[in-house]
């Protein structure tokens, strides 16, 4: 057989493995969650949850992208592994979907704010949360030596990240971050979800590459994670104090609602982030 006719043939097989995966993803958030999710995007037409839902089905699709990311076992080896990564993702996306409602943005209920309020920055922190997710199980799984305890250690240190910048990052803001999520202001919904996936990005880094013992890969860990949580907030600054210094980014994002200083800090923090994955 062609090489070509076997590559084409392979791909096919993934496709419909990631397939049957992401339908088994979504009913497993219909089954943990209070809501249809049928109900709400093709009849209520809940921009909220659709936010929402884009972080979880695109989490589900870098865990799988990072299996395949990594040294092929044979195609019948590499199908198993993507249906076994695959549904731990599915299982840890779904409990980062708690941590993120208890820790992250726990002064409210996120359930209320998305479907009964369909508050789009309360779906935009939660579709952060399942791209940094996402990214740092992808990085766990991508390289050789590993398995699934390599993948759950980094994930929970990589939760662990995410809680500890989410606090920080309401410390550094120039306004509160919370209430401003709560009162349905999309900008700050963004521009906090942004900077969960920019330090995704810096987690999946942290997590990714070849497993070589527990203190080479956790201490690569902790380096990569200290030099995320230092960098992002400093490039924050720089994008309300520097970039664009005529207009007070914090201003417009809790006083004006602007969803263009937003989208501009989710800009900044995440090409910041790409910039420390390949230099470090």
């Amino acid at each position: 057989m062609e090489l070509w006719l076997e590559d084409a043939l392979a791909s096919a097989a993934y496709v419909g493995v990631a397939a049957v995966i992401f339908v088994v993803a979504k009913l497993v958030n219909d089954w943990t969650t209070p809501y249809r999710i049928d109900h709400e995007l093709m009849e209520n037409d809940n921009p909220a949850l659709g936010v929402s839902i884009m972080g979880y089905l695109l989490g589900v699709g870098f865990v799988l992208a990072g299996v395949l990311m990594g040294p092929s076992r044979g195609l019948g080896r590499d199908l198993i592994d993507i249906s076994l990564y695959g549904a731990l993702g599915i299982v840890l996306l779904n409990v980062s979907r708690v941590l993120n409602d208890r820790l992250i943005l726990g002064r409210f209920s996120n359930v209320k704010e998305i479907i009964e309020d369909r508050n789009v920055g309360t779906g935009a922190v939660q579709a952060g949360s399942y791209l940094a997710s996402g990214l740092v199980v992808a990085g766990a799984v991508s390289g050789s030596g590993g398995g699934i305890v390599t993948a759950l250690v980094f994930f929970v240190l990589g939760q662990a990240g995410l809680i500890g910048f989410g606090l920080l990052y309401t410390r550094l803001a120039a306004y509160d971050v919370h209430a401003e999520i709560e009162a349905d202001n999309a900008a700050a919904g963004v521009a906090f979800g942004g900077a969960l996936v920019a330090l995704g990005i810096v987690l999946a880094k942290a997590a990714g590459g070849d497993f070589v013992s527990w203190s080479d890969n956790l201490t690569r860990f902790g380096v990569t994670l200290a030099v995320g949580l230092v960098l992002l907030p400093l490039g924050r600054w720089f994008c309300e104090w520097v970039l664009f210094r005529t207009a007070h980014l914090g201003q417009e994002i809790a006083r004006d609602r602007n969803l263009n200083a937003g989208f501009v800090e989710l800009a900044v923090l995440t090409s910041l982030a790409l910039i420390i994955v390949v230099s470090i």
